[in-house]
């Protein structure tokens, strides 16, 4: 009776349907890759026969591209915390820097939305505020794809840049800072206890750049967990119900991080910290002058493109990140 229970409930269906599909696709990538091999070394036989050097060009572009997928397929394994797999919520503040904080937390905000393109993931902007002259004070995204908390969980904590500053009329250097938080997107069969009478729900009317009114009704949710402090916002969604619903999902995703870090039980799993959004606590700098240089200060890994970083070529941090988190 108990399997026919099992078998009949929608959710655990749902989600071995979702495994099913993530073992396939993991298998297809596998195919692919093998198939990609078997072509190179063919095209390698056909050259040696043939004794034409005309095409080691094409023997070379296709060999990187080999090493790339099965450096991808490398740190995939890596990814084996029990949230890994899932979406990731992903928050931006600005921190120390005034007009030019802001305007890091919109660069960083295009950055990872570009990265999460190049996956192929989707990015929903679950709330956003907008400065009336620039950038933006905070965004919280949902960004959907396999493995998205897994990779993204390395860029949690502070970022800081360094460059003239196109707000300062003597154009002088200016650091800013801004700060990353990632959590999960939990599963509804992930169960946390949240006592009603503990939340202290706020409606107030969804805005877009400027102020200016996106609907005239009070659709936009702020949530309060009034013992830890924690608080949550959501007003993407086109009504109040659905905004709540958003905002009660990224509490929960929250309120289990201060739980499994309280525990000291899965902190290799939801890991990074971030202290003050200001000097000292940096994870990566990012320097547009005197010179061109993204360093991350956990790892080493650095580059000296920034340009192709803040178009969302930040594979080589978070790898680098994760295999350095493996070893440990």
């Amino acid at each position: 009776m108990q399997q026919e229970g099992f078998w009949n409930n929608a959710d655990n269906a749902g989600m071995i349907l979702k495994k099913v599909k993530q073992l396939k696709d993991k298998l297809e990538k596998f195919e692919n890759l093998k198939k990609e091999y078997e072509d190179l070394h063919i095209l390698i036989e056909l050259a040696m026969e043939a004794d034409d050097s005309s095409i080691i060009a094409e023997i070379s572009s296709g060999f990187q591209g080999v090493k790339k997928d099965i450096e991808a397929m490398l740190i995939e394994t890596l990814l084996i915390g029990q949230y890994d797999k899932n979406n990731a919520i992903f928050t931006i503040h600005s921190g120390a820097g005034g007009i030019d904080a802001q305007d890091w937390a919109e660069m960083l905000f295009r950055m990872y939305t570009r990265w999460a393109e190049k996956k192929g993931y989707t990015v929903t902007i679950l709330d956003i505020l907008k400065d009336y002259e620039a950038g933006i004070k905070s965004a919280t995204l949902l960004i959907e794809g396999v493995n998205a908390y897994g990779y993204l969980k390395s860029e949690k904590g502070v970022h800081r840049l360094v460059r003239l500053s196109p707000f300062d009329a003597a154009g002088k250097r200016h650091t800013s800072f801004a700060s990353v938080d990632v959590v999960p997107e939990l599963d509804d069969n992930v169960k946390i206890d949240i006592n009603a009478d503990e939340l202290r729900i706020d409606t107030y009317r969804a805005s877009g750049a400027g102020g200016q009114h996106v609907n005239k009704t009070e659709s936009a949710v702020r949530i309060t967990h009034i013992p830890t402090g924690v608080v949550v916002q959501c007003q993407n969604e086109r009504s109040q119900h659905s905004n709540k619903e958003m905002a009660m999902k990224l509490l929960r995703a929250k309120l289990l991080e201060i739980k499994e870090l309280e525990q000291k039980e899965k902190i290799e799993d939801i890991k990074g910290e971030y202290r003050e959004i200001a000097w000292g606590s940096q994870i990566r700098s990012y320097v547009f002058h005197p010179y061109s240089m993204v360093k991350d200060h956990r790892t080493n890994a650095e580059t000296g493109n920034v340009d192709a970083v803040m178009d969302g070529e930040i594979d080589n941090f978070i790898n680098t990140y994760l295999k350095n988190n493996n070893k440990k």
